[in-house]
């Protein structure tokens, strides 16, 4: 659980490194909401940081990591804007847990990461590093954008479909989602509260792992020594990849098991399209929910993309609603079951459905992201080398509801042969 930083080191030489990365950065990226006098704020923390922990004996775990934090996650001292133009008062609350805990443990908020407006689908400004010309996906598009740009070590990220894996794949970097329930949610702007979790991505998987743990709290690292056993979930569900992003998954599973793992192909997920309908009505009318009075009066504040998913609510009768409701705890059951049978240690699907769209009007589609939200289980996304113009590919991993740490810990033995690829 290292992050890879030495006792002794200089919180200003992290501060310069960060700085002279949005000098250099930024300006195109756009990964961060606009502040400021950000480093003369940076710097007051760091001096604070220090003048608490002098030296490495008595410093935290971590002291002097570089964190970015969505834009709907209540930081004090910043406003949250959510990606809107309503008035941040609306917003406004005590610092997030999760937060807190980080800044506990030394960490320094280099600021809000820009999200699409109330982590929905409608776009930021913020572009893709390997190549500005192309979505950094989303809904935590900055998060990932500054990962990978080095604008900071890690940041945090929320997921109600794929806002946090899809960014992840498209952008290089890797991130977990944990457990539904083990990081605290409270300091957020909800989207759909079933369906939302708060999780990180990082710049390695190191990083991730220290983040989530000092997050989720009673993180017990886990070990594992044998391969796992990972199953493939089936055609309904692979039949939403693009054909560039089904190849290079071939690819992986095919590297996968030249080195020894063993693959389960299962039909996993039949029906899939039905599945994706049921997540998007749930989220709809718990969305409608959380947003009826602020929309009530700020209306024509909203993007037409945010009331389109609000609107869908109306067209939720019981029946289907039912079905939303009973959704994420059956998927759940089916998973733990599959598992069971099967002897499956962990799940393993493409991060997105291909490489990172181009333009800047669309964020990508979650769909292959969805069922693993729905089911509220741990899933970490990693890094799965490049397509033949660069861009980034990923895929991602799942595991048993509450054994992040295990899910982890195999991640960790994945990540090693597909950077050593």
């Amino acid at each position: 659980m290292d992050h890879e930083r030495t006792p002794d080191q200089s919180i200003e030489e992290v501060l310069q490194r960060v700085e002279a990365a949005f000098e250099a950065r930024e300006g195109l990226v756009h990964a961060f909401v606009e502040e400021p006098g950000r480093f003369e704020r940076l710097r007051r923390e760091a001096r604070e940081l220090e003048r608490r922990f002098p030296t490495g004996s008595v410093r935290p775990p971590l002291f002097g990591l570089a964190i970015g934090v969505k834009d709907i996650i209540n930081v004090e001292g910043l406003p949250t804007r959510a990606g809107t133009s309503l008035p941040p008062e609306l917003f406004a609350g005590p610092e997030a847990p999760c937060v807190h805990r980080l800044r506990q443990a030394g960490a320094l908020v280099v600021g809000k990461t820009v999200t699409t407006e109330f982590a929905y689908l409608a776009p930021g400004p913020t572009r893709n590093p390997h190549d500005p010309d192309h979505t950094p996906g989303g809904s935590s598009s900055g998060s990932a954008a500054g990962v990978a740009a080095g604008l900071c070590d890690a940041a945090l990220g929320t997921q109600t479909v794929g806002s946090l894996m899809r960014p992840a794949a498209f952008c290089g970097v890797p991130a977990m989602k944990p457990s539904k329930g083990r990081v605290p949610d409270a300091g957020t702007v909800a989207l759909a509260p079933t369906l939302d979790h708060v999780g990180c991505l990082g710049r390695d998987l190191g990083v991730v792992e220290a983040v989530v743990a000092t997050m989720v709290g009673d993180w017990a690292p886990g070990e594992v020594d044998d391969r796992p056993r990972i199953g493939v979930p089936g055609e309904d569900y692979l039949a939403h990849a693009e054909d560039s992003g089904r190849t290079h998954f071939g690819m992986v599973l095919s590297l996968l098991e030249s080195m020894g793992f063993e693959l389960v192909r299962t039909e996993l997920f039949s029906g899939f399209d039905a599945l994706v309908d049921r997540h998007r009505d749930l989220m709809a009318i718990e969305a409608e929910a959380v947003h009826r009075t602020w929309r009530a009066e700020h209306e024509r504040r909203y993007h037409a993309i945010t009331r389109s998913l609000l609107d869908r609510a109306t067209e939720v009768d019981e029946r289907r609603l039912a079905e939303a409701r009973e959704q994420p705890g059956r998927l759940r059951d089916e998973l733990e079951a599959a598992m069971d049978e099967l002897a499956i240690d962990l799940w393993i699907a493409p991060g997105a459905p291909g490489p990172a769209p181009l333009g800047l009007d669309s964020t990508g589609n979650g769909a292959l992201n969805a069922p693993w939200t729905a089911a509220g289980v741990p899933t970490v996304s990693l890094p799965a080398g490049r397509n033949a113009d660069g861009l980034p590919m990923g895929v991602q991993l799942s595991g048993r509801f509450g054994d992040d740490e295990a899910l982890l810990a195999r991640a960790r033995m994945i990540d090693r042969v597909l950077l050593a690829d």
